[in-house]
């Protein structure tokens, strides 16, 4: 089987298995979006959640993050860990929401790349969830995944992943498949504890390279 089918297979596999695969950060806005995905990194979706709803009572709006003092901001995501480089970039994203685009987040990939403390996942989210575009979110799910199944070879940067992986996944699907791969990653083909190939649905065509 190519990587192309396999990636196919997979598609469909994993659409059966999580019809209703979406991003598991709350949010309703596409500014706040960026604000969790920040905040995200080295933690849970789940506490970044519970945060948000303190620092959103606080300052409601781009403006007023803009505006805010970082110590202000550091100190209600404390909790998120890294407390200090995620306030000093929310802030800093913010003001340049509001300098430079009105306040609104840019629908353009590489404007997106340019905002304090956006990365290549982060952009790819934005873009896949928010803009309805094309995107690949390569995670540590999406990582750990695409090697143990063989869709990639013993790749872990996440930019070459997801170069590799626009390769072979139509467009169209790269932003659902990534978060399909972070509910199979939790539920089934975790990293802390031997996956339960014995329940996983890509069982006879999963590569199973696993360290």
């Amino acid at each position: 089987m190519t990587k192309k089918a396999l990636a196919l297979e997979v598609i469909s596999r994993l659409k059966k298995e999580y019809p209703d695969a979406k991003c598991s950060l709350d949010y309703n806005e596409a500014w706040k979006l960026l604000v969790s995905v920040r905040l995200a990194a080295q933690c849970t979706d789940a506490r970044v959640n519970i945060v948000v709803e303190k620092l959103y009572e606080k300052f409601p709006d781009v403006n007023a993050l803009a505006e805010a003092p970082v110590e202000e901001i550091e100190e209600i995501v404390r909790p998120c860990g890294l407390g200090k480089s995620k306030a000093r970039d929310i802030n800093a994203c913010m003001r340049e929401l509001r300098d430079k685009y009105n306040g609104q987040v840019p629908e353009d990939f590489d404007q997106l790349l340019a905002l304090p403390g956006v990365g290549r996942k982060s952009a790819n989210l934005i873009m896949g969830d928010v803009f309805g575009k094309p995107a690949i979110v390569t995670d540590t799910h999406c990582i750990r995944l695409c090697n143990r199944i063989g869709l990639v070879d013993h790749i872990t940067e996440p930019k070459k992943v997801e170069m590799a992986l626009w390769k072979i996944v139509p467009p169209e699907e790269g932003n659902d498949l990534c978060h399909r791969f972070v509910l199979h990653g939790r539920e089934i083909c975790s990293a802390r504890t031997a996956p339960a190939c014995d329940r996983c649905c890509l069982n006879d065509i999963c590569k199973k390279r696993i360290k």
